[in-house]
């Protein structure tokens, strides 16, 4: 009865837009059991991506008001699936959480050897190459110091501009590098960088997995990034909902392009750099600083491999002899950026073919019945 539970949660997760992939070894449902107790994973499949109350939620699963109310609560602060707190009072709503991103990155208070063990045997199963080329959840983009005053740059590849249009902002360390860490594995490159904004932001303040900090701040932190050279991926929308700034070593996403032979056919980004080799001096400072291995040294002089080069800029801002620059890339080769992370997920769950036009409808309409019938 238990497996069965846990089956049906890792199916209902699948049916998000992110997906929760089975495998033949089973790890999936050995990390649902590690996060949910079985009664948590009961009620989880009664959420749906349309944020609810309690009352609409316990009708649905059949339990008390009180209940739901206490295992709710619980369960978003546990990161296991996603609430609301309207900005006017009145109750909070609650809503499914998609593994990646979400329930996974909601766990960096809650790691233990165990489920990094499981979730490093997962993330091979879990990437499709295939599925992030057509509907990336995050996108590249440049540092600030690599893009020169005459290049077209839009707001939403700009960090700093992105950040300047937030009014609230909370960091969280970075789930990747302290997994990393605590197995022994880690960098030594800052933790604390995770840049949540809007509702993501409340999220992880309520539910204390990060702490609010001003605009000045949050562009101090990308200042120190650039220097730590750490790449910027933003949620993949104009409306960012948050930026991570990630290394090649214990990011999941970069460390899985990275394995794929050529990372630029996956990711979303506006740029791609470009080597003057008659000015390099092959000082493989740039090799050092590329998390892609696009940078090589070849005798007297660095050899560029645009096919693995994401556009992020870190080897650009560092380059003694300005032997590197970057170059916006032709419109046809620069995939379209969603308006929001929600219009984002919603191209990712049509490309999986789990959220068309119809499943909306129909879990549009289910929520307002089971409104109107809890209230009665």
């Amino acid at each position: 009865m238990e497996t069965d539970i846990y089956q049906k949660l890792a199916q209902h997760l699948d049916n998000l837009p992110g997906g929760f992939p089975p495998t033949e070894s089973g790890v999936e449902l050995r990390i649902l059991r590690r996060l949910f107790a079985p009664e948590e994973a009961e009620l989880a499949l009664h959420l749906t991506l349309i944020p609810e109350q309690a009352g609409v939620v316990a009708r649905r699963a059949g339990i008390t008001l009180t209940e739901a109310a206490q295992r709710l609560a619980e369960m978003a602060r546990k990161g296991l699936i996603y609430s609301i707190q309207p900005k006017e009072g009145g109750q909070p709503e609650y809503l499914a959480s998609q593994f990646v991103v979400g329930i996974w990155e909601f766990q960096v208070n809650r790691l233990g050897p165990g489920l990094i063990r499981d979730m490093e045997e997962y993330l091979p199963n879990f990437f499709d190459p295939k599925l992030w080329q057509k509907a990336p959840q995050l996108r590249t983009i440049p540092v600030k110091q690599s893009i020169s005053a005459e290049q077209k740059i839009m707001v939403y590849e700009q960090a700093e501009a992105l950040v300047q249009t937030q009014e609230k902002i909370v960091v969280a360390p970075c789930i990747c590098r302290r997994e990393r860490s605590l197995v022994g594995e880690g960098c030594d490159k800052p933790q604390e960088t995770c840049l949540s904004f809007g509702s993501g932001a409340d999220f992880y303040e309520r539910n204390g997995l990060g702490r609010t900090i001003s605009q000045q701040e949050a562009l101090d932190i990308l200042q120190a990034a650039e220097k730590a050279g750490l790449v910027l991926q933003p949620a993949n929308a104009k409306e960012a909902a948050f930026i991570c700034c990630c290394c090649g070593c214990c990011c999941g996403v970069l460390r899985s392009i990275k394995r794929h032979p050529q990372p630029a056919t996956l990711v979303s980004t506006p740029f791609v750099a470009a080597l003057n080799s008659d000015t390099c001096q092959g000082c493989e400072t740039c090799v050092d600083r590329c998390q892609m291995e696009a940078l090589q040294l070849n005798g007297d002089t660095v050899v560029l491999d645009e096919y693995r080069c994401i556009g992020c800029g870190l080897c650009v801002t560092t380059c003694p002899t300005g032997s590197l620059t970057l170059r916006r890339k032709p419109e046809s080769e620069q995939a379209p950026v969603p308006k929001d992370f929600n219009q984002a997920l919603l191209r990712l769950g049509q490309e999986r073919g789990k959220l068309g036009q119809t499943e909306l409808i129909k879990m549009l309409v289910k929520s307002k019945v089971d409104r109107l019938l809890a209230v009665r």
